[in-house]
């Protein structure tokens, strides 16, 4: 098929984005979910026509919107109408329990919510309604001030009270083309296009507000690095709730002409399956996807050779599992990359050329029009070489905290956004991180950085994952706990494991214990949910000595 050239004009909006890219690559593929295929002009009208059905059920300019649903072709199509009219998604994470939800659609005002029924066994629409008025109520719309509209974008039964996905495109007879096409003629630049809720690991979840034109300027600079390219065919894992999977993942793709293709959760015989039979050129993911490929049998008997790039993060990777990528995965580009939600996902990422041990201990340089240094407590920068928080300034910082500017003034101060990361920079200005600021504990005085002792221990032959944190005694204050994943058919004891570690690092930053597990419990997004080995913790080491 006949690739046209990449768009030289630069879209302000998303909109306009999608404008360009079907002008660009009009007959190209953008989509392919199961049995729906949608070319870029097939994506343009099925975003319009909801869209005009969006405009018809009452939602203005400057709404919000959220989307509760897995990776599916109807996830991106309701984004880009929910763009298109000039509100602002509002993306909600697929294991959120009902309670959860309902706390991120009260505080962010959502006025319409897209959903499913019965991804990995979920109700959610039931789960909201549970949480809202007890097991058994019916009510149409749950009690939220804001609320109105419910569209479940796929479910084998009827919802009392919720458009099924049809039904609801129904109500664009009602608005014509031109409308819609004003509306998305009329978003700015500096309108919201989305509100990403953080985690709320160190309280109650913030609203992260950005921007359109920011958020297409930092992921033009992302796939340009990444070498993203009209015709890739992109396996999306990371959950499009989350800013990998939705900004770097399927808005990058509409950025350069490549094919979307979503999978909703990781399998790892699935993800070797569909690398083969669809083709797949990009794989971005956690350090976790590719050591489970590594590692599966399946890797021996699969044709992985059009697989070419990956791009990944965390605050520790082992040498050896970018060697490995390198090597065994034969792939072409390997990038890390480091950024939060409140910096549209990307502050800084490593270049194609940087050497295996640069991209597995470092997360690389600023990106371009991004300034990045190093402070200490006292918010003064430290020389190079010495550890700090890690602040950032520039186009790609959030608006700010939605409707929390307290929680923002303390955050963004004089431009800078605090991170609240650990890490230092080179004479060449990459960046190491060396752990957040909350998980560090304190051994006899001495602060120890868990991502630290992680990076040590991962380089033991016998272990293939590694989570460090701080559990409670009553001599030091705390001490390290170390819980592992070893390699198949590879044994040790606590006792050896301690003997090895005393051998290479401070004896304040060796682990008192060792525990072993059969895997490491992960989010959606790959990352290792230590507040669950903190709870195991406190159940059964707790005042360890």
């Amino acid at each position: 098929m006949a690739q046209h050239a990449t768009p030289t004009e630069e879209p302000n909006t998303i909109p306009q984005l999608l404008n360009a890219s079907v002008k660009a690559w009009p007959e190209a593929i953008a989509i392919e979910d199961g049995d729906c295929v949608l070319t870029y002009t097939a994506l343009q009208a099925k975003v319009e026509k909801a869209a005009r059905a969006l405009i018809s059920v009452g939602i203005e300019h400057g709404d919000r919107v959220a989307i509760w649903a897995p990776n599916c072709w109807e996830w991106v199509v309701a984004g880009l109408a929910i763009h298109s009219v000039g509100a602002a998604i509002i993306p909600l994470n697929t294991r959120y329990k009902g309670e959860e939800a309902r706390f991120i659609l009260e505080k962010s005002g959502a006025t319409a919510l897209f959903t499913v029924e019965g991804f990995l066994g979920n109700s959610y629409v039931s789960m909201l309604r549970q949480a809202a008025g007890g097991a058994g109520d019916t009510r149409p719309v749950e009690d939220l001030e804001n609320l109105q509209t419910i569209v479940v974008l796929r479910g084998d039964d009827a919802v009392d009270g919720a458009w099924d996905w049809d039904e609801f495109l129904q109500e664009s007879r009602h608005v014509p083309p031109a409308e819609a096409r004003q509306r998305a003629d009329a978003v700015k630049g500096d309108d919201l296009s989305d509100i990403l809720f953080t985690s709320g690991t160190t309280g109650a979840p913030k609203g992260v507000m950005t921007e359109h034109a920011q958020n297409l300027r930092v992921f033009r600079s992302w796939s340009e690095v990444v070498g993203l390219r009209a015709g890739d065919r992109y396996l999306i894992i990371n959950p499009f709730f989350h800013s990998f999977g939705y900004k770097a993942g399927w808005l990058a793709c509409l950025i350069r002409g490549a094919t979307i293709l979503p999978q909703p959760i990781f399998d790892v015989s699935e993800t070797c399956r569909r690398i083969e039979e669809d083709r797949i050129t990009v794989l971005p993911g956690p350090p976790a996807i590719y050591q489970s490929l590594l590692r599966h049998p399946d890797r021996k008997t699969r044709d992985f050779s059009t697989l070419r790039v990956a791009i990944t993060g965390a605050a520790s990777i082992p040498v050896k599992l970018i060697e490995d990528m390198f090597s065994e995965l034969k792939l072409e580009t390997v990038l890390t990359a480091y950024g939060l939600t409140e910096t549209c996902g990307v502050a800084t990422m490593c270049r194609q050329g940087d050497s295996p041990e640069l991209i597995a201990t470092t997360s690389g340089r600023a990106i371009p029009g991004v300034d990045l240094q190093i402070v200490d407590e006292n918010l003064k920068p430290v020389p190079t070489g010495e550890s700090g928080q890690i602040a950032v300034r520039g186009y790609n910082v959030m608006r700010g905290y939605f409707n929390e500017p307290d929680k923002t003034e303390e955050t963004i101060v004089d431009g800078w956004l605090l991170t609240g990361d650990v890490g230092h920079v080179d004479a060449q200005g990459n960046i190491a991180i060396t752990d957040r600021i909350k998980d560090m504990f304190i051994n006899g005085g001495f602060n120890v950085y868990p991502a630290e002792v992680e990076d040590a221990l991962s380089r033991h032959p016998a272990i293939a994952e590694v989570a460090v944190i701080g559990m409670p005694d009553a001599r030091l204050g705390e001490v390290g706990c170390a819980f592992l994943v070893l390699h198949d058919g590879a044994s040790i004891t606590e006792e050896e494991l301690y003997a090895w570690s005393r051998e290479r690092m401070a004896n304040y930053k060796v682990p008192r214990r060792y525990i072993v597990r059969d895997a490491l419990p992960r989010n959606a997004t790959g990352k290792v949910t230590k507040f669950i080995l903190r709870e195991w913790i406190e159940k059964n080491l707790a005042d360890a000595s």
